[in-house]
């Protein structure tokens, strides 16, 4: 999507009656520049009308759309409405990737909050090139799972840097605390990646790779966590064999 390419919205938040899309637009109520035309969109309009009434006045006036991550349809007709979505609908890995699909077909900036990493995996093997050559980017991992620790990294990193102290070579993220809790999406979404993660042993090793998103994997060093993870799936498999009634 060119930036001269005419659109009648700038941002659409897919899933605005969840719990991080209710947030999402409330801060876009509050920090949204003047003139930035918004909509809220999700599968309920009664629900969808009361979380617009629910925000500051700046929202009165939000477009409201009806879109269902199962009808593709809907989807497609929102990418093509607007410049970028912002979605929270998940788990991206069973509900995510019709909508990746409808923003890099339609040349439309996507991003979203996934922590799923075969969902990402998928995104990118499936749709990198459409989104290529039409113009969009799509953005995975815009929330808790990637940003401190990218932006941790990025001080750390320009720290040492300013110390003189060389670079950076392994970064390890330690969470000693935080507030709030956790939301039921975040639940669904880990629990629907360790079902998968159970079934299939490639699916194990991809997860359990720490470049298991590279594009270049072959070209990126030996994983530690990825030759573990192998090694625990061959134990698994030897012991599996020996097992009575297998």
């Amino acid at each position: 999507m060119s930036d001269t390419t005419p659109r009648d919205l700038d941002i659409v938040i897919f899933g605005a009656t969840g719990f991080v899309g209710r947030l999402t637009a409330a801060y876009l109520a509050e920090q949204a520049p003047a003139g930035v035309r918004i909509a809220l969109a999700g599968r309920n309009h009664e629900r969808l009308e009361e979380v617009r009434a629910g925000l500051p006045d700046a929202a009165a006036e939000w477009e409201i759309i009806v879109a269902d991550a199962s009808e593709p349809v809907t989807l497609a007709a929102l990418a093509a409405r607007t410049r970028v979505v912002a979605t929270t609908v998940g788990p991206y890995v069973r509900l995510g990737m019709p909508l990746v699909e409808a923003c890099a077909i339609a040349g439309t900036h996507y991003c979203d909050l996934t922590g799923e990493v075969l969902f990402v995996r998928q995104s990118a093997d499936t749709w990198h090139e459409t989104a290529r050559e039409t113009g969009a980017r799509i953005v995975h991992s815009c929330g808790f799972d990637s940003i401190p620790s990218d932006l941790g990294v990025l001080v750390t990193a320009d720290t040492v840097a300013a110390d003189g102290a060389g670079e950076l070579t392994e970064t390890v993220l330690s969470v000693v605390s935080m507030r709030g809790g956790v939301s039921g999406g975040t639940i669904d979404s880990m629990r629907q990646q360790a079902i998968l993660m159970r079934a299939d042993a490639a699916v194990r090793a991809i997860v359990a790779d720490p470049y298991g998103l590279s594009p270049d994997r072959a070209a990126e060093p030996r994983s530690r966590g990825a030759e573990a993870g192998a090694e625990a799936d061959a134990g698994a498999g030897a012991g599996a064999g020996a097992g009575p009634g297998r």
